[in-house]
């Protein structure tokens, strides 16, 4: 299997422990390499080292000191190593990808919105170098710091580089909305991702479940002929 989409039990628990905030502590190595046998290939080197290669990317684990994960820059390797390998991945489904991008000022999780209890990957703004000081009004949005636009959104544009349509959910309107910041932005800065992106909605996702946000979406592309097959 190449899509952590497709994860379900105990390999679906194990990356969502990768990308839990705050920092998982009960994250366990054994969690952590069989999840990478199941999603990639893993060979052991000669030094006891484990290399994992997936849709062309790699990482190397030394051998663990540890029965859990206990550093935060291994965790954020398993983290940046999950996320370069699922883009990397080709679009193999002929007719190109649903996607659903569920954006506010905290995260950003894009969803296939065709498969049920998708995992999703997240874009995160919160690394210090992704913010700046707001100096006006204008640069404050809840009372506090806001992405930079370019260190926030680029990254999720990339992510949607891959063919098909995009539905956007956010929360809020106008400047305190990071969806409407990112559907203009994409306007000025990646036209090509704009003119996919054929709807966004508001919808209060603190109250609706994963299954929940993709029934959304699902609705919404069967209402405008766009359903997948």
């Amino acid at each position: 299997m190449n899509s952590t989409a497709l994860l379900t039990g105990s390999h679906r628990r194990t990356y969502e422990r990768i990308f839990q905030h705050p920092v998982s502590h009960n994250l366990e190595w054994h969690d952590v390499h069989t999840l990478f046998r199941c999603i990639g290939q893993v060979e052991e080197e000669h030094n006891g080292s484990l290399k994992v290669t997936r849709n062309g990317q790699t990482l190397v684990l030394r051998p663990a000191s540890t029965k859990d994960v206990a550093e935060t820059d291994e965790l954020m390797a398993l983290r940046h190593f999950l996320e370069r390998s699922e883009m990397a991945a080709p679009d193999t489904t002929g007719g190109g990808r649903h996607w659903l991008l569920v954006i506010d000022h905290q995260e950003a999780r894009l969803f296939r919105s065709e498969l049920h209890g998708a995992v999703p990957q997240t874009i995160l703004p919160h690394e210090p170098a992704l913010f700046r000081h707001a100096q006006n009004s204008q640069n404050l949005s809840r009372g506090k710091e806001k992405p930079d636009p370019n260190s926030y959104f680029g990254p999720v544009a990339q992510a949607l580089q891959a063919a098909g349509p995009i539905l956007v959910f956010g929360t809020g309107t106008g400047a305190g909305s990071e969806m409407e910041q990112f559907v203009a932005w994409t306007k000025r800065h990646h036209p090509e991702v704009a003119k996919r992106i054929i709807g966004s909605l508001v919808v209060d996702e603190s109250h609706l479940t994963v299954d929940q946000l993709l029934a959304k979406a699902r609705e919404f592309y069967a209402s405008h002929a766009l359903s997948p097959a």
